[in-house]
Order: structure tokens, then sequence, then C-alpha cells
């Protein structure tokens, strides 16, 4: 499979600022990847210099191939991309606005560009002065969507929408990734980047610190088990790779690594077990794992 996105050691200053630190990034043909971080990590610098908005100051960028700086116009007609802070032109209308950005890229779908104006439920007839937050980011998912494109570049691109617009969203990325296309979805909400995307990278400091699918990542942290059981508490806790056990009236709850959970299956063996969870370690736990109390 080839990559779309190929950035390698991409360094980059704001004044005595060091937004990006030799990071680096991959992006398969046919992906969602997930670009995770807290604000000052360097996502949104990073998809800058992907789009051709500012310059590396060392590092290579490859974008479909070419270099996203110099062949800036060549990118941008295969790639569709959401900000996320949408600004628009305040006397257009929101139809007036999605029109002139599709036409950018060679026009609209017009039946998938209505469909996803009844879908987003966005009434295109006013002015984008009045829109909130929402809406203008509705304006931008519409016009991004409405036009297929081989590469999405999506930077927080669910800000200010509802729970249920935000499903609308996800649909919509699920669509895309079937027709073949490459979704990079930079998110706070680790909710949706574990639902949607196929690999992971986190970034701290400019710099990538972990990178794989979520499955890969979670070797990292511990699952979560809970138990209803009369197991005495120390035969679970003398198992190696269990961690914090405590009890809770007849329940036992504790951390364990992945490769103490059939121990722990096996410890139960012969013994009364009312009920028994084990929860997996969560996107949120890895991403806390990772930046402790600076996330938090």
């Amino acid at each position: 499979m080839d990559d779309i996105v190929v950035v390698r050691a991409l360094v980059k200053t704001f004044g005595r600022t060091r937004a990006l630190d030799g990071l680096d990034l991959r992006v398969s043909e046919g992906e969602v990847h997930g670009f995770l971080g807290p604000n000052g990590a360097g996502k949104s610098t990073t998809l800058r210099v992907l789009l051709g908005l500012i310059r590396a100051q060392r590092g290579d960028v490859r974008v479909l191939g070419r270099d996203p700086w110099r062949d800036a116009v060549a990118v941008h007609a295969d790639l569709a991309s959401v900000p996320g802070d949408v600004a628009l032109w305040p006397e257009l209308s929101g139809g007036e606005t999605i029109d002139l950005l599709t036409a950018l890229r060679g026009g609209a779908d017009r039946a998938l560009r209505d469909r996803l104006v009844r879908d987003f439920d966005l009434d295109t007839r006013k002015r984008a002065r009045s829109y909130s937050k929402g809406n203008r980011q509705k304006v931008a998912l519409i016009a991004a969507f409405a036009r297929p494109a081989r590469l999405y570049v999506l930077d927080e691109p669910t800000s200010g929408l509802d729970p249920l617009m935000e499903e609308v969203f996800r649909d919509e990325v699920r669509r895309v990734r079937a027709d073949g296309a490459t979704v990079l979805l930079s998110s706070h909400l680790l909710a949706e980047v574990e639902a949607l995307c196929d690999r992971v990278t986190i970034v701290r400091a400019g710099r990538v610190v972990e990178t794989g699918t979520i499955a890969e990542m979670r070797h990292l942290t511990r699952s979560a088990v809970s138990v209803r059981t009369h197991t005495p508490a120390d035969r679970i806790a003398a198992l190696d790779g269990v961690h914090d056990l405590v009890r809770d009236g007849d329940t036992l709850r504790f951390g364990a690594e992945p490769a103490a959970v059939a121990a722990v299956v096996a410890a139960l063996d012969g013994h009364r077990v009312d009920a028994l969870t084990i929860e997996p370690p969560s996107l949120e736990e890895l991403f806390l794992r990772h930046y402790g109390r600076e996330a938090r």
C-alpha cells in the first residue's frame, strides 16, 4: 500500500518557539489516520505544512507524491480540507459559499451536495455572518465532502457540532473511506478517533511519541477487570501482570496487563463467578499515559 502522506524529520519554528522538532508521519492510501496531541503539540502546524500554507525550515514533505509548498495547486486538485476554526465571507449565503469552495476543486456533485445539506440540516439561504460556529463548520464539511477527493485533511472537524451532526460526519468519513479515499483526522474527541481510525499517531512537543493501530497501542496500558466472585483475592493478586487489586464487597477490581488476562481467567476456574467484565484500555487512557498531568 502506497503512502499518501510522507513527512520526515520536519522542523518548524516561530521565533524562539520550536513547533515541530523532527516530526515523522506516514499516512497510507485508503486509511483513516488519527492525529492526536494536546494544544501546542504541533498538530495544526503539521497540517498547515501539508496544505502548503506554511513552509518548514527543514525536513521532507510529500503529499500525494508532491511537495505541497512548490506544487500546491496540483496537490489541492486531489485534496479536500476542513480547518478547526472556519472563517467565511460574511455577505455570502451558505449555499453560495459551498458552491464557491467546491468550484475551486472543479465543482460539486450536485446530488451529493443536496443530500449533504439535508443530512447536516443546514439552511443555505442564510448569510454566513448569521451562522453559529457549528453552522460554519457544516458549510466547510459539506464543501469538503460534496466532491470526491483522494485525501481529506480534517483539523478538529466536528468542533461546534452537536452529537447528531457528529454522527452524520462519521458516516461521511466511512463513506469516503469505502470509496478508497484517505483521511487524516486531527481531533480532541478520542471516542471519535477510536471509532473511525485505522491507525493513530500521538504527538508531543513537535515529535511523534507513538504510532500504530489502536490494537497495537493497547499494549501500553492495562485492561480494567471487575469480577464478582468467591475466589480468594490473594490468589488473583499473586498473578504476574495484575495491579492495584481492591475488594469491594464480593467484587474484585484490578488492572491486568494483556498477557495476564488468560491467567486471571484460569485462576477463576473452579470458583463461583457471578459477573466478569474485562475492558481493554480506551484511547483516552493511551493518551493520558503519554501526557499524564499535562493532558489532564
